[in-house]
């Protein structure tokens, strides 16, 4: 029983170690004696012998890479950020890169170019524009220089972000006080505004009532005055209340007894 429990155990290992399996989302490169597979192998199974042969595995899909890092800018100064990346791989490039770069090449290319491009990149902006709508701007900048340099290679930079920028003490309180300053610009032009547009409703409104009674005073003629008097003398003659009414025949005024 113990030798039959030993051979189980034997060519299950042995089984074991002669299959790989790539898994999604990853491409093997072949290896045998040393010599590398021009052709990726797609995920799934895959039996070799552990002798001679073996499986390395290569991310294609999309990864994320992040990495702190010191960033100059134009003025001088030094800005900590934090930089993601998101990158794939060309899986037909796969086999290439193994062979040109080697199994660390996130550390010893992709890395390294994003050093690069962005410290290059971002001595060209002031600190300010970092925290401001120029922020994509410079993302997009580090991801087409990147792209430059690793297309060629078989890298894809999808995009690069700026995740957490940490400015100078002295240099935040100053953004932020011209950032309040601004806001307090803004809500002085916007009173401004609304008084403009009060000053002009109310001239308006002035002007639509010198209108109208100028419309009126051209439509009092004497004669339309003469008889709304007669109206009235006629309406004064039914009431049964004591009145005197002292007139000089065109406009009456009217005084009440009672």
């Amino acid at each position: 029983m113990k030798l039959k429990t030993f051979l189980s155990l034997t060519l299950t290992a042995v089984f074991l170690s002669s299959c790989a399996v790539i898994r999604p989302g990853e491409v093997g490169v072949k290896q045998r004696l040393g010599k590398l597979s021009n052709e990726p192998v797609e995920e799934g199974f895959r039996f070799y012998n552990p002798i001679t042969t073996t499986y390395l595995r290569v991310l294609v899909r999309t990864n994320n890479v992040e990495q702190t890092l010191l960033l100059p800018s134009k003025e001088g100064l030094t800005i900590v950020s934090e930089v993601s990346v998101l990158y794939n791989i060309d899986k037909n490039e796969a086999p290439n890169i193994i062979r040109d770069i080697g199994k660390n090449f996130e550390r010893d290319v992709l890395i390294n170019t994003l050093r690069s491009s962005s410290t290059n990149i971002s001595a060209k902006y002031f600190a300010k524009d970092m925290h401001s709508l120029k922020r994509s701007e410079i993302e997009e900048s580090i991801k087409v220089d990147m792209n430059e340099l690793l297309v060629s290679k078989g890298f894809d930079i999808q995009a690069v972000l700026l995740k957490s920028i940490n400015l100078p003490s002295r240099l935040s309180s100053a953004i932020e006080d011209k950032l309040r300053a601004e806001q307090q610009i803004e809500e002085l032009e916007f009173l401004v505004q609304r008084e403009e547009k009060e000053a002009n409703r109310k001239r308006a409104e002035a002007k639509g009532i010198r209108d109208s009674q100028a419309i009126i005073n051209e439509g009092l003629s004497p004669m339309l005055i003469q008889f709304q008097s007669i109206e009235a003398f006629r309406e004064l003659s039914r009431s049964p209340n004591a009145k005197i009414i002292i007139t000089d025949g065109k406009a009456p005024v009217m005084l009440n007894t009672n």
